[in-house]
């Protein structure tokens, strides 16, 4: 049997073994994924390898922590310099990033969206980041501080820390934080939040589930979404290195749609 996992920290709330598994028992795959709580990014090549798993997801805040770890880094996490999934293959820990192309999709029912603010700057809005500037999206970016905000200048996206930020119009807003994970707190104060949604059309939120952060959206009118799809998306590609492409994709859609909707 093939073991496959999710790290992170928090993990307990993730779906992703429920998709992945539900996706593995009606694939008839010979496979099992579970999630594994992680306190040190340094050691999660180690532990991938102590539990002899074929495959793995990476969710906060260790993604960077396994672009740095892996062996071999293939596709856009090249450029992004941030890995959500890792896979097993002749030794070596080969790293990808899918969020970049299941939140592409994701957002693929918001029309006339040219502008686009991400709020945070780990590895998941670098990720997104990256795709939208390479679709030819306008991208600014908006984080706490200044202290994490060079990848984002360096690759020519507009990026400001809460202090030095000017309010602007775009069409989307984004939160990559984990602000409204456990709680009702939000990824940037609250004035900032009232300015820039008020012009807005969309409002994202790559939690799945209805954060501050989206109720606040709601009160300003705007068409709002979870991360629901994304995670779908994204689980769907790295389903597929998983099992090594031998998967129609509309196959692996189904099932872990289904599981999303009935558990």
């Amino acid at each position: 049997m093939k073991l496959f996992a999710i790290f992170g920290n928090p993990v307990k709330h993730s779906k992703s073994p429920l998709m992945h598994n539900y996706a593995l028992k009606n694939l008839k795959y010979n496979g099992c994924y579970t999630r594994i709580l992680l306190e040190d990014g340094e050691k999660l090549k180690d532990e991938f390898l102590k539990l002899k798993l074929s495959g793995a997801n990476i969710t906060v805040p260790f993604k960077e922590d396994a672009y740095r770890l892996a062996d071999e880094v293939r596709g856009v996490a090249k450029k992004i310099k941030a890995i959500n999934t890792l896979v097993l293959e002749d030794g070596k820990l080969i790293g990808y990033n899918t969020d970049a192309g299941g939140f592409l999709k994701s957002i693929s029912e918001f029309k006339k969206v040219k502008s686009v603010l991400i709020l945070g700057a780990g590895g998941t809005a670098k990720a997104i980041a990256t795709i939208l500037k390479e679709e030819k999206f306008s991208v600014t970016l908006l984080n706490r501080s200044k202290n994490r905000l060079d990848y984002f200048k360096d690759s020519g996206i507009n990026a400001y820390s809460w202090n030095e930020f000017k309010t602007q119009k775009f069409d989307l807003i984004v939160n990559t934080t984990s602000a409204g994970l456990d709680d009702d707190s939000l990824p940037a104060p609250k004035d900032i939040l009232d300015e820039v949604l008020k012009n807005a059309k969309y409002a994202y939120d790559v939690i799945y589930k209805e954060t501050a952060f989206l109720k606040l959206a709601k009160e300003h009118n705007l068409i709002v979404k979870n991360g629901l799809d994304m995670l779908l998306l994204q689980g769907v590609i790295a389903f597929d290195y998983f099992t090594k492409q031998k998967f129609k994709e509309k196959k692996i859609v189904k099932y872990m749609s289904k599981a999303l909707k009935e558990f």
